[in-house]
């Protein structure tokens, strides 16, 4: 089938180009229907299906050095390209919405999470917590030139009616609206309600139940498939959103699955990130002398307890079971599309949201009443660790394992928190393994889709203004081993829970301010840091601050991300008192 991929390349770009010309003017405003001309203009245009992993690490799956069984996607990676160089937000819901959008995060609605907005934040433009009338889905435009738009999994982009994948352009739709589910719908119950922590669900815009027992990857999976089915016939194209949430917490998965990695983590975290490195080294996805960056809050696994080294080792087994049975559901729907004769014509693009979940997690978060908890039934001992009746996480040990070489985790504008595997394989991909180390980023899939189907972003969509598109079509690069996404003059910037970065080129400039008792995710009550300098071509693990000796460049940088955070009116803590130091890492780098 390969063969038969790669010979569709020149048509589909060729297809996108007649189909672009013939649909820029209705799409100025693209309130109206696809006209009939326009539907037998993009009968030619490829399916898109886009993949999104929720936490899932660097070097997770096999084909960028894990040892964790991913049969499919190693596949999808070894037919098409791995992009290296490919950067998200620092945490899902303000990735999603750039996914989606191909806009700032901070434009959208979503320049934090919904939960956890500061009194500072709620009510500010660019932070309603969920997507905004300024922004446009990919799905909108998509539908309305004519392609069929399908969505299963994770949306965290609103919970009310008119903020559902329904209502933002998805013809069909299941799914989860928050940002977590128990994965076998145990979190369904009248206690998990009446303490808060209830999870959920629509099926095309209307509230439903979830069915207990039923695993999340398996499900979502399955829906897929039959939306894929369903539209065999179907003479339009179409646009597969497949969201899992795995690897997310709580760590929950099949028995059998959890049963295939049974002692295969018993030597710890540290024993793992060496052997991880020395395999993305040899992949030539990181450079043969790079060296890691130290862990951060995580004892020496020599100093732990058998117990504790035991229930360590467990809970990396059930991640690793959740990643192997998404990689499952991958296969499922990569098959009914292959059965459906759509795989040919299929442009497949896979991502994590953001990087490893390193928090210390053992009960359901946001319950924080002792009383309520009770009535949840959790149990998280070890012989029921796994289970829908458990409820934990995996901690920064194996989240480090699975950054390394990079700094941090998920939550940080460091490499740890924002640089995630991606594979894209399909028509108009010149693939066969390559590795694409070009500077990418999540919003950028917005315009390579847009440009592979032949469809003009608009200025305005049914009468009201949209945020600019800041992402780089992927469609030269994918196509040519010559071309780049982003120049060294390029600039790209982040920002959440008050944590900064700005990346142009090789140099990276990083803020990190402390939080009073150590959270995770800073609040409105963030102690100034200083800001820092790294050159990532020579130190990939942000190790060495070059801020005093490159203090030229770090001023270029740090008026650049002011620039960023004006225009798109970036919210900033209260001031507080200066520290007149760098946030240093947590205690217990080693």
């Amino acid at each position: 089938m390969k063969t038969h991929r790669t010979t569709l390349r020149a048509r589909l770009l060729a297809g996108a180009l007649i189909a672009a010309a013939s649909l820029a003017g209705g799409l100025a405003h693209a309130a109206e229907p696809a006209t009939p001309a326009a539907t037998r203009a993009v009968e030619k245009r490829p399916n898109f299906l886009v993949i999104v992993a929720d936490d899932l690490g660097y070097s997770d799956l096999g084909a960028f050095g894990g040892e964790i069984e991913t049969p499919n996607l190693d596949a999808l990676a070894k037919a098409g390209v791995r992009l290296s160089g490919f950067h998200t937000a620092p945490t899902c819901s303000p990735t999603r919405s750039m996914l989606m959008t191909g806009s700032d995060n901070h434009q959208v609605g979503l320049g934090s999470m919904a939960e956890v907005l500061t009194p500072g934040q709620k009510g500010r433009p660019g932070y309603e917590g969920y997507l905004n009338e300024r922004s446009v889905t990919v799905a909108e435009l998509l539908r309305d030139s004519g392609y069929r738009t399908l969505m299963a999994g994770k949306w965290h982009l609103g919970l009310a009616d008119d903020q559902s994948p329904t209502a933002r352009g998805f013809e069909r739709s299941y799914a989860l609206l928050q940002g977590l589910q128990n994965h076998f719908g145990e979190d369904q119950t009248e206690a998990y309600k009446a303490a808060g922590a209830a999870s959920t669900f629509r099926e095309d815009g209307k509230v439903v139940t979830y069915p207990k027992g039923v695993y999340s990857a398996d499900f979502y999976g399955d829906k897929m498939a039959q939306f894929i089915r369903e539209g065999a016939g179907d003479s339009r194209p179409f646009f597969a959103y497949l969201t899992f949430t795995e690897p997310h917490w709580p760590l929950q998965a099949p028995p059998e699955t959890i049963a295939k990695y049974k002692g295969r983590y018993d030597a710890g975290y540290e024993v793992l990130r060496e052997q991880r490195l020395a395999k993305l080294k040899a992949l030539g996805l990181v450079p043969k002398d790079v060296k890691p960056h130290p862990f951060i809050d995580t004892p020496a696994w020599s100093s732990l307890s058998p117990e504790q080294k035991k229930d360590q080792s467990r809970r990396m087994e059930i991640y690793a079971a959740m990643v192997d049975r998404m990689d499952q559901n991958i296969g499922k729907v990569v098959a009914a599309l292959k059965a459906s004769g759509q795989y040919d014509n299929t442009v497949i693009v896979f991502l994590s949201d953001n990087g490893a979940e390193g928090s210390r997690i053992d009960t359901v978060r946001g319950v924080a009443d002792p009383a309520k908890i009770a009535t949840l039934g959790i149990d998280n001992s070890f012989d029921n660790l796994g289970a829908g009746s458990s409820h934990v996480g995996y901690g920064p040990g194996w989240a480090q394992a699975a950054t390394a070489p990079t700094r941090q985790v998920k939550g940080y504008t460091t490499e740890g928190g924002i640089h995630t595997p991606a594979i894209v394989e399909g028509p108009g991909v010149k693939g066969d393994g390559r590795i694409v180390d070009s500077l990418a980023h999540v919003s950028d899939v917005e315009a390579t889709v847009l440009e592979l189907a032949g469809v003009k972003r608009p200025e305005t969509y049914r009468g009201r203004a949209v945020a600019p598109a800041i992402g780089r079509s992927w469609v030269a690069a994918l196509a040519s081993p010559d071309a780049v996404v982003r120049g060294p003059q390029d600039l790209v910037n982040w920002e959440l829970f008050f944590r900064r970065a700005v990346r142009q080129g090789d140099w990276k400039a990083v803020y990190l301010p402390s939080a009073p008792g150590g959270a995770a995710y800073s609040r409105e009550a963030v102690l100034p840091a200083n800001w820092q300098l790294f050159n990532l071509k020579s130190d990939p693990a942000e190790a060495l601050d070059l801020a005093s000796s490159q203090p030229a460049k770090l001023k270029e940088l740090v008026e650049a991300w002011n620039r960023y955070a004006e225009q798109n009116g970036v919210v900033l803590p209260p001031p507080q008192p200066a520290t007149g130091a760098a946030a240093p890492a947590k205690a217990g780098a080693r």
